[in-house]
């Protein structure tokens, strides 16, 4: 809690993310099986759970859903779908709750099966604008290569997809080129201050030679994003006019996406596999891949939520890099499994209520002295 504290963020922004994951905890209620004061996980099924989530809560949804198109037998809901549309239709309804939780700042990754991210892309993009489609390729070592390594080559009558999909996406908004709840915001309080795009990118410093609005108006358009500093002299140039007030922080506003050359940026990420231990989810991913989404789409303090959580590992990347996390899970055994892995790495007391395998009546707060004391 102290290096969340210590992330060096403005308390009122470390205050805001703190009493919002407050919040969402009193909304899940009763379905909720486990807290800790940075992350909690609740037993539910996560459709029913997400409509009791206040609107613009989270800032990152990383999440896993049965992808229908491998019908495994031991991922629940893989197998649930007698048609593609019927499952399209179901994931529609988690599109709409996503699009409501997130923040307009927020991001998006949703995994899914190559033979169903096209219909998926193309669903997404109503409400939401589709940024990358990723392809997540495994560099597995020889003889770890799963049914790759077992299927009868010369039967196939397609190139044998040996890759997962994931869609990147931000909330979007009507009314300018690339649908930026930002660049709507900061058209909105020029106008309200009544500057021109030339007069806002003289005050600041970023004037285009061609181009008079110069970089405001690509900002406006939504075409790329005003770093911290930037968006801070615009915030001060628009506050001088007295014609504008309550301009949000910086968090508050801009979409993260924090890159370099040294990480891996394009849109084909080569990690490998999680090699087959005993307790290992037939779905889980790789933690240094989260670890990698997460870093670079929101600021320490943030709320991420997997609300098909799984093996648990989106909430021990987000743990591991000073985020909030909330992880939602419909399997008992994959709960209990979760709950003794935060246990494990954290080295105080915590609240967890009893999983709903036992009855109602049975359910009650207790105390729970973690496994490690690290």
């Amino acid at each position: 809690m102290n290096r969340f504290l210590e992330s060096g963020y403005a308390m009122p922004y470390v205050e805001s993310r703190l009493q919002m994951f407050n919040t969402v905890s009193s909304a899940l209620g009763a379905d909720t099986v486990f807290t800790l004061p940075t992350c909690l996980v609740a037993q539910a099924d996560s459709l029913s759970a997400l409509k009791r989530l206040p609107s613009g809560s989270v800032s990152l949804i990383l999440t896993d859903p049965p992808y229908h198109a491998t019908k495994k037998q031991n991922i629940t809901g893989d197998t649930s779908f007698a048609t593609d549309d019927s499952y399209l239709d179901w994931m529609r309804q988690y599109t709409a709750e996503w699009h409501r939780i997130l923040r307009p700042n927020g991001s998006l990754f949703c995994f899914c099966d190559s033979s169903m991210s096209a219909r998926l892309e193309i669903m997404f993009s109503e409400k939401y604008n589709v940024l990358s489609h990723i392809v997540w390729t495994k560099p597995n070592e020889p003889g770890y290569d799963g049914w790759k390594g077992k299927m009868r080559k010369e039967a196939l009558r397609q190139w044998y997809p040996h890759s997962e999909r994931i869609i990147f996406a931000e909330p979007a908004v009507d009314g300018n080129l690339f649908r930026s709840h930002l660049a709507m915001m900061l058209k909105s309080w020029r106008k309200q201050a009544g500057c021109s795009t030339k007069d806002l990118a003289e005050k600041i410093g970023a004037y285009g030679r061609i181009n008079h609005g110069g970089a405001v108006s690509n900002w406006e358009d939504g075409r790329n994003t005003p770093s911290r500093e930037q968006y801070k002299k615009i915030k001060d140039a628009l506050e001088a006019t007295g014609k504008v007030s309550n301009i949000p922080p910086y968090e508050d506003a801009a979409r993260p996406f924090f890159m370099d050359g040294k990480k891996e940026f394009t849109d084909v990420w080569t990690f490998p596999s999680v090699r087959n231990y005993c307790g290992k989810h037939p779905a889980e991913k790789p933690l240094e891949m989260l670890r990698h989404a997460i870093e670079a789409t929101t600021f320490p303090g943030d709320i991420v939520l997997d609300c098909f959580a799984g093996s648990g590992n989106t909430a021990i990347a987000a743990i591991e890099l000073n985020r909030l996390a909330i992880s939602i899970e419909i399997e008992n055994r994959w709960c209990e499994s979760l709950i003794g892995k935060l246990s494990s790495i954290n080295s105080k007391q915590f609240v967890i209520n009893d999983l709903p395998a036992a009855s109602p009546a049975k359910r009650r707060n207790r105390v729970y002295q973690p496994a490690l004391d690290l």
